[in-house]
């Protein structure tokens, strides 16, 4: 299923990267930790946050994630748009929590298999 189409069905934001939402999403992960990331997402997840800064388009960039949600209605800064516009990373928003997020994408197929 695409990032595009995901959005559309949760009515999500989208802040960044619009040419992006053809990304195939493969799974979801739900962090709050950057380094959890990290070690444990994988290429063509969607990532669930809440954090806000800059730092999370470098890690999404890192695992070549497919995108980065931010729950909770909370709103990215200027600097965390420019740099995931820069780095091609797109990045939505919703008022839904991390908890509903995922129970919604999981109802979708969404389903990411443990390691």
């Amino acid at each position: 299923m695409t990032l595009g189409s995901i959005a559309e069905a949760l009515n999500l934001s989208t802040k960044t990267c619009r040419s992006e939402l053809n990304r195939e999403v493969e799974g979801g992960y739900v962090s709050d930790l950057l380094s959890d990331v990290i070690a444990g997402a994988r290429e063509g997840d969607l990532w669930i946050t809440l954090q806000l800064h800059q730092n999370i388009v470098a890690v999404a960039s890192l695992n070549n994630l497919a995108g980065i949600v931010i729950v909770g209605g909370r709103e990215p800064d200027s600097d965390t748009l420019k740099k995931a516009e820069e780095q091609s990373i797109p990045l939505l928003v919703t008022n839904m929590t991390a908890y509903e997020l995922a129970g919604r994408l999981y109802e979708m197929g969404i389903r990411r298999q443990a390691s």
